[in-house]
């Protein structure tokens, strides 16, 4: 049970679609907001080299706040609840907390380990 349980419980993790949209949200705006500091740090560059007024009036990221956005998703990603580790807190509040670990995560071989 100890082992094929904590591989069940990582798996579930592993592969909840919940923490794969959190991260790729996480990803697609700190991918987002680093475009946004590079595009404006080099525009200043730019200004400061050639002393002119560079019109970035066109850039797709001109008065969007991508770092709030960025923000937020690490925020969700931050707390995000999943349904597994849910499942796994409340069986260890249990007074036979191996009882419904077995109960929640069902063990192929039905061995009699201790989980203390």
């Amino acid at each position: 049970m100890k082992h094929h349980g904590i591989i069940s419980v990582a798996n579930s993790i592993l592969n909840s679609i919940d923490l794969d949209q959190t991260v790729a949200n996480l990803i697609v705006t700190a991918r987002n907001d680093g475009y946004t500091q590079g595009y404006t740090e080099c525009t200043q560059h730019v200004n400061d080299a050639l002393r002119v007024d560079w019109d970035n009036s066109r850039s797709a990221t001109r008065g969007v706040d991508t770092g709030a956005t960025h923000a937020s998703a690490k925020a969700d990603y931050n707390n995000l609840r999943l349904p597994m580790m849910d499942f796994v807190t409340a069986a260890l509040q249990s007074d036979d907390f191996v009882a419904q670990l077995k109960e929640i995560l069902p063990d192929e071989t039905d061995d009699d380990e201790n989980l203390e």
